[in-house]
């Protein structure tokens, strides 16, 4: 009894077939290319399931701070103590570290004289350690700065120069995220600019801390 034609084609088809998938290079390449998509889509979970708790890491973010910069030095003497604002940026690098940048400028008037601060603030905040949400911070860094001040000279008011300089900061906070997209927090920080030579006046030296309340928006 002659077998049916279409048996005698599916016969050697699924033979070649099976042995297509048996052999030892395709079963290694279809698994490796099985492996890689699993991998490729536990990798978007982790990511998607840290964007949705708020702890991925690789976002950038824009904050405001608002409070009180309290005058040191030269600047105490020719300016008062206010409430003021800066504005933040910040990328988050890993988990334990973010470079931070700051940028603030407030005139503080005293009477007849006046101390400007005004500076760029660019560094570095280390998370201490993270329990749940919460985590407390150490930053510093370096910046550039161009203090100026109105001040009594020989009896008359003289305004200093306008001169950029380097100089340094360094501070304290801690944070909270309230969801994946808003973190709330407050901060300490120093900024010390360094002295601004003067032509025909004394150089303009003088620092000053900020006890800041702040607020992120986060951008993955």
């Amino acid at each position: 009894m002659t077998k049916p034609n279409f048996l005698k084609n599916i016969v050697p088809a699924t033979i070649i077939v099976a042995g297509f998938f048996c052999s030892p290079v395709n079963a290694k390449s279809i698994k490796a290319l099985t492996s890689k998509k699993t991998a490729e889509n536990n990798e978007d979970k982790v990511a998607e399931v840290a964007r949705m708790t708020g702890t991925a890491t690789k976002y950038h973010a824009i904050g405001i701070g608002i409070g009180q910069t309290f005058l040191l030095d030269d600047f105490a003497d020719n300016g008062e103590d206010e409430i003021t604002a800066d504005l933040f940026y910040e990328y988050s690098a890993s988990h334990s570290f973010d470079f931070i940048a700051n940028f603030h400028y407030h005139k503080h008037d005293f009477r007849q004289t006046s101390a400007t601060t005004t500076g760029l603030a660019l560094g570095i905040k280390a998370k201490l350690f993270n329990f749940d949400a919460f985590a407390p911070f150490a930053m510093g860094g370096f910046g550039f700065y161009a203090p100026r001040m109105e001040r009594e000279i020989d009896g008359e008011i003289k305004e200093s120069e306008s001169k950029l300089v380097f100089g340094y900061h360094a501070g304290l906070g801690a944070e909270l995220d309230l969801n994946r997209k808003v973190k709330v927090g407050f901060m300490g920080s120093l900024h010390n600019p360094f002295d601004a030579k003067q032509e025909l006046q004394p150089k303009v030296e003088g620092a000053y801390y900020k006890m800041l309340l702040t607020v992120f928006y986060k951008f993955f």
